[in-house]
This record gives structure tokens, C-alpha cells and sequence, in this order.
């Protein structure tokens, strides 16, 4: 799932171009997994970074750099450069621009939005909690700052006040499978029983031509994990198709086995899924997180069997 208010990258290249012009008159391995075997995996050439990202973020350093503009301007600008590193895996240097953007213009709500899921993901779910809170403050309807505070009370372990945010992100589009999905593994952890009874009656809402509704079918056990991958490359007609698609699946998929407690399997899903390189949608950002989180709990319970 791609967060829909990042800016694309010719809007920006078209910005700085107007930008420049008026500043010269005036001075952006599945082992473990049961059933479905390694050969059936489907794998889609990893993305490239877009060439166009890269000369947008050249453009916009050198607008930041030479040329005379107000506070207002260049916050708007470290933040479009912070969206673009973003957008290609460079984090700490996304990081730095949105911090850069909110020295200059406090009232930035999608920079505090962006730090508050780079937070997310390192861990540190007080301050991310912090950043969704002054997103929602200035902006209370900025509706995905209800999912990326979900996703961090989710991962903070506030399972319940997950649900909660996610349940508002949800009610403003109730077609969306993936919304639903969030929803979902929220309230899979209050109530796993209710849970899956609430995904059965909200999924009535998914149009059936959706490929996501695929994954709601998997966690509803109406389908087969070989049969989920099997279908896979159904209606895809390019490699970015296939690349988006497998992020998403193979994400989904590691969280389907650590319900079955395949964590073998689970993590070789999410590796799978961060090979993609889909570096901006949801799935990969968190399948790193995911990981990580299996490993502490990993390594905790092995301290717990054997205290030294």
C-alpha cells in the first residue's frame, strides 16, 4: 500500500523550475513454510532507483544552496528532498530534511507525519507518538496520520488503541482492503476470535476484482497459502506490477505464518518482501521492523530457557 500525499516527482522537478525562475527576478529461503515449496515462489526483479528521483534531489540541494528564498520556501523544499530520499531508501538523510523543514516551519504536518513513521521504525514509538499527535493537532483530519500512529501503537504493543486509529482510517473509505487489513491484525491481538468474525463481515464491502482481497480470503482460511501464491501474477503486465504486488503479498504472507507459527517461514517472507526495493510502500517499511521484532522475541525467549 503507497501513502497517497507524497508528491510525484515532475510536480516537483516542474516546481523547482518555477521556483528558480522567480527567484532570479526577485533575488524533492522459505524454509519452514508447509505448503508452499521454494520452486513456487514467484520473484520480480528488484526496482531501480528512478533516475528522475536522483536528479530531482541534485536539482532541489542545488535551489537549497544558492538560491535566495524565504524560510517558507526552503522548508517546503528540505521537505520534498526528504520525501525523495525517502522514497529511495535513504532514511537518516529523509530524517535529517524533515527536521531541517520543522526548524523552519513548525506547522508542517507531513514532515511531522514522516518522522513520526521513521520513528516507527526504529523503535522508538514514544516519540513517533509524539510526531502523529502534532500532526493531528494542526491537522485533525489528516486521516493517515490515524494509520501511521496505528501502526505504531501496533508495533508499540497498544493493540487496542491501534484498533482504535485504525478503525478511523478504515471508516473513511470501508472498501479499501488494505485499511481493513491494519484493522485486522490490530484487533487480531485484543480478540483473535471477534477479529476474524469483524474481517468476515467488513470484507462484504471489497470488491471481489480488488487483488487484495486475496489476502483477506487467506487470513479468512477461504484459500490455500499454494493457491494465494499460485494466483499471484494473475492480470499483471509489467515488472513494476509484479514488484509492488509481490511487496505487499509476501509481507501479508510472513504475517499469515506467524499467526500459524511458521516463523521460519514468516521471516523469509518479509526478507522477500523487502527485496523488492518498493521502498515506499507500507509493507516494506514495516517488513524490516517485523524482523527485527522476531528477533528480540527470539532472542528473549532463549534467555528465558536458559538463564545464566
Amino acid at each position: 500500500m503507497k501513502l497517497l500525499y507524497k508528491p510525484l516527482v515532475l510536480a516537483i522537478l516542474f516546481s523547482i523550475t518555477l521556483l528558480a525562475q522567480g527567484c532570479v527576478s526577485l533575488n524533492k529461503s522459505n524454509s519452514g513454510a508447509s505448503s508452499v515449496a521454494f520452486s513456487q515462489l514467484v520473484i520480480a526483479e528488484p526496482l531501480a532507483i528512478n533516475f528522475k528521483s536522483e536528479i530531482a534531489i541534485a536539482r532541489l540541494s542545488e535551489v537549497i544552496n544558492r538560491v535566495k528564498i524565504t524560510d517558507e520556501q526552503k522548508a517546503q523544499l528540505y521537505y520534498d528532498r526528504g520525501v525523495l530520499y525517502d522514497s529511495v531508501g535513504l532514511r537518516s538523510l529523509a530524517r535529517f530534511d524533515f527536521s531541517h523543514a520543522l526548524q523552519l516551519q513548525p506547522t508542517l504536518t507531513d514532515a511531522y507525519n514522516f518522522l513520526g513513521i521513521h520513528l516507527t521504525q526504529l523503535k522508538e514509538f514514544s516519540q513517533a507518538y509524539e510526531k502523529f499527535d502534532s500532526v493531528l493537532e494542526l491537522s485533525p483530519e489528516h486521516e493517515y496520520a490515524h494509520l501511521n500512529r496505528g501502526i505504531a501503537l501496533y508495533y508499540g504493543d497498544r493493540p487496542e488503541l491501534a484498533a482504535q486509529d485504525f478503525t478511523h482510517f478504515h471508516d473513511k473509505q470501508s472498501d479499501d482492503p488494505y485499511r481493513l487489513l491494519w484493522l485486522y491484525l490490530a484487533e487480531h491481538e485484543v480478540d483473535s476470535v471477534l477479529a476474524k468474525q469483524n474481517l468476515k463481515k467488513r470484507a462484504e464491502l471489497i470488491d471481489e476484482r480488488i487483488w487484495a482481497k486475496q489476502v483477506i480470503y487467506l487470513f479468512l482460511g477461504n484459500i490455500s497459502q499454494k493457491k494465494f501464491v499460485n494466483e499471484l501474477t494473475l492480470n499483471i503486465k509489467s515488472n513494476q506490477e509484479l514488484t509492488d504486488r509481490l511487496c505487499e503479498a509476501y509481507f501479508y504472507l510472513g504475517k499469515y505464518n506467524q499467526r500459524q507459527k511458521n516463523f521460519s517461514a514468516a521471516a523469509n517472507f518479509f526478507k522477500l518482501s523487502l527485496s523488492t526495493n518498493v521502498y515506499e510502500f507500507v509493507e516494506h517499511r514495516y517488513a524490516r521492523l517485523e524482523l527485527e521484532l522476531m528477533r528480540i522475541k527470539k532472542a528473549t525467549s532463549l534467555k528465558q530457557q536458559n538463564p545464566s
